[in-house]
């Protein structure tokens, strides 16, 4: 039976994509702005890195943080995600980051990855407060869902208010940022990976 309960692990799919880049770990930190030592402890699972700075070693190896947790896991035909196994990242962000009041880094932001190794489609369960400065655009398409709370989303120049139960489809390619506008707010996004070529209904 395949372990349900076993905690991500994420440095060997850094290491084979840094690898594959013949970078060394100096040349990913100058490009990352994080110290070496720790990219190695990253890299041989001796540290979890923030969701911030999983972020920035993936802008340093020219790919995506959702890419490198899934490259760190072995895909699975069934495979369940038990709310217990995983606590996921910290994203990294101070304290009332949505409401622009900054008091530390909040630990009860956090990112769990609800889908094991690389598959047709990806899915991220946020929880509490969210980067809204870093903008996305993706290949394909994607859903997000509030499942607490409210999120503020920007995309395609208009902004919309999310509260509990509502979703938000966003076509392939269009730039878009969000965040939580309510303390204890859980957002999920599921998309069409990135590797995944869609086809366009002509009729559209």
């Amino acid at each position: 039976m395949e372990d349900e309960t076993s905690e991500r692990r994420i440095g060997a799919g850094i290491r084979r994509r840094r690898r594959a880049l013949d970078l060394t770990l100096a040349e990913v930190a100058v490009r990352s702005g994080l110290s070496s030592p720790f990219l190695s402890q990253i890299e041989n699972d001796r540290a979890r890195p923030s969701m911030r700075s999983l972020q920035r070693v993936a802008d340093a190896l020219d790919t995506t943080a959702v890419q490198l947790l899934a490259a760190g896991e072995t895909p699975r035909r069934v495979d369940i995600v038990r709310a217990d196994a995983d606590p996921g990242l910290e994203s990294g962000l101070e304290s009332g980051v949505g409401s622009g009041q900054g008091s530390g880094t909040d630990a009860t932001a956090r990112v769990r990855p609800l889908v094991r190794g690389q598959h047709q489609m990806h899915a991220l369960e946020f929880t509490g407060d969210h980067d809204a400065e870093r903008a996305f655009r993706h290949r394909n398409d994607e859903l997000m869902y509030v499942a607490d709370g409210a999120a503020e989303v920007e995309a395609d120049g208009r902004t919309h208010r999310l509260g509990r139960g509502d979703t938000l489809y966003l076509t392939g390619g269009v730039e878009h940022r969000w965040r939580a506008v309510e303390a204890g707010t859980r957002v999920l996004l599921v998309a069409v990976a990135d590797h995944v070529e869609a086809v366009v209904d002509a009729l559209g």
